[in-house]
C-alpha cells in the first residue's frame, strides 16, 4: 500500500515536531514543510532531507537567506493527501479555502475555533469522529491533556462534574517577546474560562468548570483537576486506572515539579526533552469525601503531537480501530 503523503504548514513549535513523527510511520511520509522565513529551522528541515515550500511572495527572499525553496505553499499542498496545519492560530482558518481548492484533507491545531473543522479531536476519547473526515480540528494542548484523564474515570466510573483550575506556561521556551515577567496573571479575568466549553467539543456530555491564570514559566502547564464521581471507588482504584492508559506517566520517585519532569524528559533520551503523556504526580491522586482529585503537568510543546498522527490515521481511513492506532503511533514514536 503506498503510503499517505501529508504536508506539514508550518514548521514552528508543533510543526517540526509533527514532521518528525509522521516520518516515524510506515503507512505515511512527509512530502513538504512550508516556512516563512530562511531561519535556523528552515535551514535544519533541509538538513533533516524535507523539502521547504514558502509564500509565494516569500520564496525570493527565502533563496536570498540561503534556503531554496522547493515551490510555493500552493505547491505542496496541491502534492499532498493531507495538511496538517500548524500555523499559528487564526492563521490557519484562512488556509482553508487553499485546502479546499486543492481537495485535500487539512488538520487545524486548538488554535483555530471548534466550527473551522466541525469535528473537535482526541484520539483517547473519540478517535472514530474523524474516520473519514475531511477536516478535523486536533484540541489545545491543555483540552488534550484533560481529554485523556476525563475520559477514562468516565468511562470507568461516570462523572459527574469537573472543576479544574490551570496554571498555564505565559510563553513556550523559545519565545522572548511574551509573558509576564514577574506577574500572576488571571487569564481570563472572566470566569470560567474557555476550556471547559472546549472540552465539550470532544466530550459534550461533561458537565465541566474551568479557570486559568498565566505563570511566569516558560516549561509546562499545571492542572488542579477535581471530579464528582456516579461511582465509588477507592484511591487505589484510579491510580490502577490511570496505569493502565498509555498516555499517562504517573510521576514519583522525588520528582515534585515540572523542571524535573522536563529532566527526566532529557534523560529518558527523548527528542527536544519532549514529554508526550500527561505526567500526573501519582501521591497527589485521592479520593476525598467522595470526590477525586489530582495534579497534573502538560508539557504545551509535546502532547498533542501524537494525537495529529492519529487524527491522520484516522481521517485516511488507514485504521479504524483507535486502539490500534494508538498502540502504532506509541510504538514508533516510544512512548
Amino acid at each position: 500500500m503506498s503510503k499517505v503523503k501529508v504536508a506539514i504548514n508550518g514548521y514552528g513549535t508543533i510543526g517540526k515536531r509533527v514532521a518528525d513523527a509522521v516520518s516515524l510511520q510506515d503507512d505515511m511520509e512527509i512530502v513538504g514543510v512550508s516556512k516563512t522565513r530562511p531561519n535556523f529551522e528552515a535551514s535544519i528541515a533541509v538538513d533533516k532531507g524535507y523539502a521547504v515550500y514558502a509564500p509565494a511572495e516569500k520564496v525570493d527572499s527565502m533563496k536570498k537567506g540561503g534556503i531554496s525553496a522547493a515551490g510555493t505553499v500552493e505547491d505542496m499542498v496541491e502534492s499532498a493527501d493531507i495538511v496538517v496545519d500548524c500555523t499559528p492560530g487564526g492563521i490557519g482558518e484562512k488556509n482553508k479555502p487553499l485546502y479546499e481548492k486543492a481537495g485535500v484533507k487539512a488538520i487545524w491545531q486548538g488554535g483555530e475555533d471548534h466550527e473551522l473543522a466541525g469535528v473537535s479531536f482526541n484520539a483517547s476519547a473519540n478517535y472514530e469522529e474523524a474516520l473519514g473526515e475531511d477536516f478535523v480540528r486536533v484540541v489545545s494542548c491543555n483540552t488534550t491533556g484533560l481529554s485523556r484523564v476525563i475520559y477514562p474515570v468516565d468511562q470507568e466510573y461516570g462523572v459527574k462534574k469537573v472543576r479544574v483550575t490551570l496554571m498555564r506556561r505565559a510563553a513556550d521556551p523559545n519565545d522572548v517577546k511574551k509573558g509576564p515577567i514577574n506577574a500572576i496573571v488571571p487569564n481570563p479575568i472572566t470566569l470560567p474560562s474557555h476550556h471547559g466549553p472546549d472540552i465539550k467539543t470532544v466530550m459534550p456530555h461533561i458537565d465541566i468548570a474551568t479557570t486559568a491564570v498565566k505563570l511566569p514559566t516558560t516549561l509546562m502547564h499545571v492542572h488542579t483537576v477535581n471530579m464528582e464521581l456516579e461511582k465509588d471507588c477507592s484511591t487505589d482504584d484510579v491510580k490502577e486506572l490511570f496505569e493502565k492508559q498509555s498516555r499517562i506517566m504517573l510521576i514519583e520517585k522525588g520528582i515534585g515539579s515540572t523542571a524535573e519532569i522536563m529532566e527526566l524528559g532529557r534523560d529518558l533520551g527523548r527528542p527536544r526533552g519532549d514529554m508526550w503523556e500527561n505526567c500526573v504526580w501519582k501521591d497527589s491522586v485521592t479520593m476525598y469525601e467522595g470526590e477525586l482529585y489530582f495534579f497534573q503537568g502538560i508539557h504545551q510543546e509535546s502532547i498533542v503531537i501524537p494525537d495529529n498522527v492519529d487524527a491522520i490515521r484516522a481521517m485516511m481511513e488507514l485504521e479504524s480501530d483507535g486502539a490500534k492506532s494508538i498502540a502504532k503511533t506509541n510504538k514508533t514514536m516510544g512512548i
